[in-house]
């Protein structure tokens, strides 16, 4: 049996939060502290990206002084109570924005499928200036163009990868198909291969690929998700990952 930790202290789990990146969603990590990880996790996006993440042009419409007055999850819905400082200002597209960020936080926990949304204690039915309708509680789908083409969910910014390296995510492309590159220090493409998703054509599927790679040098590297245009080829990127890529 392994030793029990200290007293006073608790393991740390991996959690997912979701900035933006341009207009779109993009995860990043976080540690929080079981077994209120999916409280743990909206703190943490509160808090907002790290310089680090700043510096990568990782962003977020919440505004700051938001906070989490509470979250509880019933029948694999999480109601989610937000300061009032949640709903201050924007327009749509921000108020979209600042909805999916949650959604997506506290979706990738597996016991969490969709969100309902209160305000200062009071059920939100409809969200800002722009009258979002919320009269449900909402998922993933219903801000399908908050996401990205390809969505990265593993590795995430800032990640150390090494050879092979699993990727997964999730995909809505023409026939299900994309393909990941991975760029090392040196500017080599280190790999550069397609991948499939579970489904694709309006309808977002997953994918879980291993990637070999040949590394000229570790260090700061990139994974991009990209597809190829049907009308003259060139490459449509979708999301990238800056990562440190091992040898």
């Amino acid at each position: 049996m392994p030793p029990s930790p200290p007293r006073g202290t608790q393991r740390q789990v991996r959690a997912s939060v979701y900035f933006l990146h341009g207009e779109k969603i993009s995860p990043a990590p976080r540690t929080v502290t079981p077994p209120a990880t999916a409280a743990g996790a909206l703190r943490a996006l509160l808090a907002g990206p790290s310089r680090y993440e700043r510096g990568q042009r990782r962003t977020t419409a919440i505004p700051s002084g938001t906070a989490l007055r509470s979250i509880v999850v019933c029948r694999h819905v999480a109601t989610v109570d937000m300061s009032g400082r949640y709903d201050d200002g924007g327009g749509s597209l921000s108020m979209r924005a600042r909805l999916a960020q949650v959604v997506f936080t506290a979706t990738r926990f597996p016991a969490i499928e969709k969100v309902r949304f209160k305000v200062d204690g009071k059920p939100v039915t409809s969200f800002g200036g722009e009258g979002i309708v919320l009269n449900g509680p909402v998922g993933r789908a219903d801000f399908e163009e908050l996401a990205p083409l390809v969505l990265v969910e593993s590795p995430l910014i800032g990640d150390t990868v090494r050879m092979p390296v699993r990727v997964w995510g999730s995909a809505n492309t023409f026939e299900a198909t994309f393909r990941l590159k991975i760029t090392d220090a040196a500017g080599h493409t280190a790999a550069d291969v397609y991948a499939t998703a579970t489904s694709g054509s309006g309808t977002r599927g997953t994918f879980d690929v291993t990637i070999p790679y040949r590394a000229t040098r570790s260090g700061p590297g990139l994974l991009t998700a990209y597809w190829n245009s049907l009308e003259d080829g060139h490459a449509v990127t979708e999301d990238t990952v800056p990562v440190t890529v091992m040898r």
